[in-house]
């Protein structure tokens, strides 16, 4: 019932996103989904889905469906040859993973029963997921940018001041280790989902001799932070230093919408800030940073790993952090917000799975309450916090870092412990 209840409010959000992005003249993640049937579409994404459905697979089964789906792409990019047809990006397979996908879906229907049924379409709908989760996230930027043409930049910059603008020293940090420096952060960005996928098939590896699911995974979290964190983008729109104050990025953005071209040079002076009007291209998707919120999460799903799993989990969590300054896509005070964010987010979820208790309701309450004040903080005092660094300074730092201590407090408390092994009494030997 709850797989099913997931099912039918994921299709309800997909068809509002589906009107949403055509009321822009857009294509939404339903056509998106669908054109990637036959057009060229991005792999990573696709492939990366259909490994997450094959952890329901047996060995043998997990080779047809790879052998299949490489197939299939071969198929369709001799036939772009022939027909002289142009990709997009230098996209010229990932179809094939999407039609095994389909595929697999339609056998568990026709030729699977019982439990075995829903063990496999699970697996269709976790990959599936993961593919719309992308597109999902792509009609949501769009509509940020259309829906709120005045952005609140100034205020965070100016809030930003009680950690120091970290964005303007990473970006000069990033800038001095041209070309090495920026080369691997870049990759560490946007490989993002790649990291996630890695965790996430170490979490699932057993389903396929189990026949079940653990109760909490890390897609579970990475799908749930991405469905809540654009509505947030709605109530706090932010479109990053780089954009604000400095020529854009991504073929987005410009110095005429500037405020000023500072980034990273010159942190911006204290005054007054007030709404800024910014074009209609670029995703206001600062506030919080999300890449700091999966990111997180990445680190947090891989402790129980093995040591190069854990040690990769945290350099991908640093070096996200560096990234997401480092290329002025963020400012310190965003980084702290997803922190925030994922930590409450997780911790909703394991509280969920285990039984609401009391330590749960008031770790996400406390959770929650701190983001709230977060942002309200930084909407309405951000000349206090620019003003007095050395007392709001430690203040976030402080607020975060509660928050990470009681996460890691009450879930330590949540996690079975293992009893003492019984010792056998000593016994006389006979004489």
């Amino acid at each position: 019932m709850v797989w099913a209840a997931a099912c039918v409010a994921a299709l309800g959000i997909l068809i509002t996103l589906e009107i949403s992005a055509r009321r822009y003249g857009q294509p939404g993640p339903i056509t998106d989904q669908l054109n990637g049937l036959i057009l060229a579409p991005k792999p990573g994404p696709l492939y990366g889905g259909m490994a997450l459905m094959m952890v329901v697979l047996t060995w043998r089964q997990r080779f047809i469906a790879a052998g299949a789906a490489i197939g299939i792409d071969a198929v369709f990019v001799l036939v772009r040859w022939a027909v002289g047809a142009r990709t997009a990006d230098g996209h010229f397979f990932g179809n094939g993973a999407l039609w095994v996908m389909l595929g697999c879906a339609v056998i568990a229907v026709t030729r699977r029963t019982g439990p075995e049924r829903v063990l496999l379409l699970k697996g269709v709908g976790l990959g599936l997921l993961l593919v719309a989760g992308r597109k999902t996230g792509d009609t949501w930027l769009l509509i940020t940018a259309k829906t709120r043409p005045a952005v609140l930049d100034q205020y965070v910059a100016t809030a930003d001041h009680a950690l120091g603008n970290p964005s303007w020293l990473m970006g000069r940090i990033v800038d001095a280790t041209d070309p090495i420096g920026p080369h691997v952060l870049h990759l560490v960005y946007a490989q993002l989902a790649v990291a996630a996928v890695v965790v996430a098939l170490y979490q699932l590896r057993d389903v396929a001799a189990e026949r079940r699911f653990p109760r909490h995974h890390l897609v579970r979290t990475f799908l749930v932070i991405g469905l809540l964190g654009p509505a947030v983008y709605m109530i706090f729109p932010v479109v990053g230093p780089v954009f604000a104050y400095g020529p854009g990025a991504s073929g987005t953005g410009g110095v005429e919408w500037a405020a000023a071209d500072l980034w990273p040079g010159t942190p911006p002076t204290i005054n007054a800030p007030h709404p800024m009007p910014y074009d209609g291209i670029t995703p206001r998707n600062c506030m919080p940073s999300l890449h700091t919120a999966w990111a997180t999460a990445i680190f947090v799903h891989s402790r129980r790993a093995p040591r190069i799993l854990r040690f990769a989990g945290t350099f991908w969590l640093i070096a996200t952090l560096s990234a997401t300054l480092g290329f002025g896509y963020h400012y310190g005070v965003d980084l702290v917000a997803g922190v925030v964010f994922a930590l409450t987010i997780e911790a909703a979820l394991r509280a969920l799975d285990r039984g609401w208790d009391r330590r749960g309701i008031q770790l996400v309450g406390y959770g929650a309450t701190v983001f709230a004040a977060l942002l309200v903080s930084y909407r309405y005092l951000p000349m206090e916090m620019a003003g007095h660094p050395w007392v709001f300074g430690p203040l976030l730092i402080l607020a975060m870092t509660s928050v990470i201590y009681g996460y890691v407090r009450t879930t330590e408390l949540w996690e079975p412990k293992a009893a003492p092994t019984r010792q056998p009494e000593p016994r006389l030997e006979p004489v």
